[in-house]
């Protein structure tokens, strides 16, 4: 795969980096990557991923087809030699490891636990690396999760069950349009989670798998704090009882 010379001036200030290069933005360029919810989190994540050359974008939106539509073509006008896949359905048990299956890596930006709980499964049993990110009123979240592979000490990584054993009780975490939201936050968050993503491809700086990134915006301050494995997580624990995605309705 090569890069045109349009794409060359296109991409010229990533080109010029010494972790990217031509042969980085080449992984870019080949790379495809599924974005969960075209919303908040979806919208930011979509735009830099699309300017920044990524081959193929997947689409899927609660909404549906308008909304992926949308999407589609604000990034086409954004960047033409993106090849953008509008998956015109809500993702669940029953096409989620199809759709997630043709994809590289996957961003999620839900906003509710199920879809989150399913979607990482589902990375999960097809060997899929996955960004998260969540927000609420004025803060962020985000990691990344890789749990088919292990660190450096033979530990495996941890899945998001590990950071959320089990969904909370329905309505005890009230949705964005419930609780509010800052519409900065979003594109803060949505932007890092794009870096992150792109990290991944390109196999640079540090990865935040085992990690988790916070940033509270009332007070201007992010940090990281360590996300273990736990070997009780029904998913890649030493016991896993979860093989498949019928638990998911």
């Amino acid at each position: 795969m090569k890069l045109s010379g349009e794409e060359l001036e296109r991409y010229a200030r990533h080109i010029v980096l010494q972790d990217v290069g031509g042969p980085g933005q080449v992984k870019l360029k080949a790379a495809k990557v599924l974005v969960i919810g075209a919303g908040g989190l979806g919208t930011p994540v979509l735009l830099y991923l699309a300017a920044a050359g990524i081959g193929t974008l997947g689409i899927v939106a609660r909404i549906g087809g308008s909304k992926t539509g949308s999407a589609a073509q604000t990034i086409n006008d954004l960047n033409p030699h993106v090849n953008v896949i509008g998956h015109k359905t809500r993702i669940d048990a029953s096409n989620a490891l199809d759709i997630i299956g043709r994809y590289d890596i996957v961003a999620d930006g839900s906003d509710n636990f199920a879809t989150r709980f399913l979607v990482s499964d589902a990375c999960y049993l097809a060997k899929k690396t996955l960004v998260a990110a969540a927000v609420g009123q004025f803060d962020g979240q985000l990691s990344t999760f890789k749990p088919y592979l292990k660190d450096a000490q033979g530990v495996p990584y941890p899945t998001y069950r590990c950071l959320h054993p089990e969904a909370p009780p329905e309505g005890l975490v009230p949705a964005c349009e419930e609780a509010g939201i800052m519409g900065a936050l979003t594109g803060i968050i949505g932007s890092i989670q794009a870096m992150e993503v792109m990290k991944e491809i390109l196999a640079i700086g540090d990865s935040l798998a085992g990690r988790l990134f916070m940033y509270d915006a009332l007070s201007t301050r992010a940090y990281v704090t360590t996300l273990s494995w736990n070997p009780d997580n029904p998913l890649n624990g030493l016991k896993p009882t979860i093989k498949d995605l019928s638990s998911h309705r």
